[in-house]
């Protein structure tokens, strides 16, 4: 198996972008990834979305892309893992260079979420449809119902569950690709409407337009592109049970533990390795599970210690330095490759005012519904 690496990023900002299409939105972020690479052509594209037939009434995205991204000809691939569709785009197109089939391969990643009337009914596909979505249980509700037992059984406050998105609206006021890069007070955050008890609407991650891309090759080519590749170190992927009901534990989500474990074995690393980290918070309970599935604390312990300042500069992980999800944006269906840019950005220096200092290695952990699917990449700076 060859050692793959990044070579070119590119992507949208992330917002209501009302004057873009899906097909334009997925070809911007796509031409600049191969303008930032130097490349004209590519072998393989793969697109990540997660219901780009409900929310723009669009399939077919292998032909739509090719077309538009002016490379008809090449092979492409839809890919759908819900909200981990671009973090499976990713690792489709890394294990495509990695066996050897072709050497020049783009990941992308696209939604566009705000021109469907009702998006909530869009988003419960990802969840169980005959016990949850019938039955009226949205995403909120379900990541309610786990900060509720989580609170229960490990004392966080609703003060500090609010650190979460307070932290994450920080770092983005650096991001300039957020849709919303402004700082929070917490009384912003614990006076914000409810959603589903506990969690009110600054816990929750926003609707978003946008497209993010990558382009990978083989890394002993990755020199005739760059002087400064990243290499893709190790992947991880699991698949959990889709429906909250038949989770062992309300507080655990298994599925990132065993992602994140291929992922480390893989790599031959471990948490201590890591020197930031971007997690799918697509709630702010899920941010503190996901920090303690992925070892960088004992379980019950992760709330306090980003309330603390462990999560963010200075402290013992960077968290999500982009912003997050919940202030960077969640185009669904980007938001996999979306993380896999930030890293690119940190390791390879170009970060700016949210650099990582000496950053040398970085984690993306991209999840579907309530733990259903989770992938795992683990990058280096070189």
């Amino acid at each position: 198996m060859r050692d793959v690496a990044i070579i070119g990023v590119g992507m949208t900002k992330f917002g209501e972008l009302w004057e873009q299409g899906i097909r334009d939105m997925f070809a911007e972020a796509a031409i600049k990834a191969m303008d930032d690479a130097g490349v004209k052509k590519i072998d393989s594209f793969y697109v990540g979305a997660m219901s780009s037939g409900l929310y723009t009434y669009q399939e077919h995205l292998s032909s739509l892309m090719a077309d538009y991204m002016g490379q008809i000809g090449v092979p492409g691939l839809h890919v759908e893992s819900a909200c981990a569709s671009g973090g499976s785009a990713v690792r489709s197109a890394f294990i495509e260079v990695a066996s050897g089939i072709s050497d020049i391969v783009l990941a992308g990643g696209v939604e566009k979420m705000w021109d469907v009337e009702d998006g909530t009914i869009v988003l419960a596909t990802a969840a169980d449809q005959e016990y949850e979505a019938y039955n009226g249980v949205t995403f909120p509700g379900l990541y309610a119902m786990i900060a509720r037992v989580y609170m229960e059984k490990y004392g966080l406050t609703r003060e500090e569950l609010a650190q979460v998105p307070i932290k994450n609206h920080k770092h983005s006021v650096n991001n300039p690709n957020a849709q919303y890069p402004f700082e929070l007070s917490l009384n912003d955050v614990l006076k914000s409407s409810m959603v589903a008890d506990p969690l009110r609407l600054m816990d929750c991650s926003p609707i978003t337009d946008g497209a993010a891309a990558v382009i990978l090759c083989p890394l002993d080519r990755a020199k005739e592109f760059t002087d400064k590749p990243v290499r893709i170190r190790a992947i991880g992927a699991a698949t959990g049970p889709i429906a909250l009901h038949d989770h062992k534990d309300l507080t655990r989500l298994d599925v990132v533990k065993l992602a994140g474990d291929r992922a480390y074995k893989m790599a031959g690393l471990s948490p201590s390795d890591i020197s930031f980290v971007e997690v799918h918070d697509c709630f702010s309970i899920a941010e503190i599970i996901v920090a303690e599935e992925l070892g960088f604390f004992e379980y019950g312990t992760a709330g306090k210690a980003i309330a603390e300042g462990q999560g963010t500069y200075g402290g013992k992980i960077v968290i999500n330095p982009s912003g997050g999800l919940k202030a960077k944006g969640h185009p669904v269906g980007a938001t996999g490759v979306a993380q896999v840019i930030e890293a690119y950005y940190q390791l390879s220096g170009k970060a700016g005012a949210r650099q990582v200092p000496n950053a040398k290695f970085g984690m993306t952990q991209n999840m579907g519904g309530s733990g259903g699917s989770c992938i795992v990449h683990i990058l280096e700076a070189l």
